[in-house]
């Protein structure tokens, strides 16, 4: 293995991670905030992660799992895998009280109101800190596939970024709305 080879990996793997930053910045972008801006923007980096999950990531897991045990068996193994994913959600959406789940915010009684700022600060906190946790498996299979094989570590770093993109949204937005800081929600 040459050093050209790691470097190539190394930052197909870093501009794969940084565009979680452009999220960021796409977020700043809007003078004014309100919460028309913070539902719109929440919901459509919720909307872009869940089409990339079903559109992109299902379908390529169910090949790769065909591949190893077989048509029936793979995709079988994949289904169960994507509801029993949505089941551990269910649960921990469950058993986390709604005033410690970080992802629960409070109901608006009016369109104007102003929505508990440390609820949306905790938010964002917490969904960059699980965004980080899901993000380091997700370096790990950028630098290795583009070890492997060039064309594909650009492949994968351009469907990682697409999906990191939203990420950035999603925990840029909280922050900015709860601090009013654009330095502190790209950053």
């Amino acid at each position: 293995m040459e050093i050209k080879e790691v470097l190539l990996a190394f930052g197909l793997t870093l501009l794969a991670g940084l565009s979680t930053t452009i999220g960021g910045i796409i977020s700043v972008l809007k003078k004014k905030l309100n919460n028309k801006f913070l539902s719109s923007t929440l919901g459509f980096s919720a909307g872009v992660m869940i089409y990339v999950s079903l559109i992109d990531i299902f379908p390529k897991a169910r090949t790769s799992l065909e591949a190893v045990y077989g048509d029936s068996k793979g995709f079988w193994i994949t289904t169960i895998a994507f509801f029993a994913g949505i089941g551990l959600i269910a649960l921990i959406d469950r058993f986390v009280p709604s005033v410690d789940n970080p992802h629960e915010i409070p109901d608006m009684v009016m369109e104007n109101c102003e929505v508990d700022r440390e609820c949306l600060m905790r938010m964002g906190v917490f969904s960059a800190l699980a965004i980080a946790i899901h993000n380091f498996p997700e370096g790990l299979a950028t630098f290795a596939s583009a070890l492997k094989d060039p064309a594909l570590g650009v492949s994968i770093t351009i469907a990682v970024a697409i999906h990191n993109i939203p990420e950035g949204i999603a925990v840029a937005v909280p922050v900015l709305y709860a601090t009013k800081s654009k330095a502190k929600a790209v950053g």
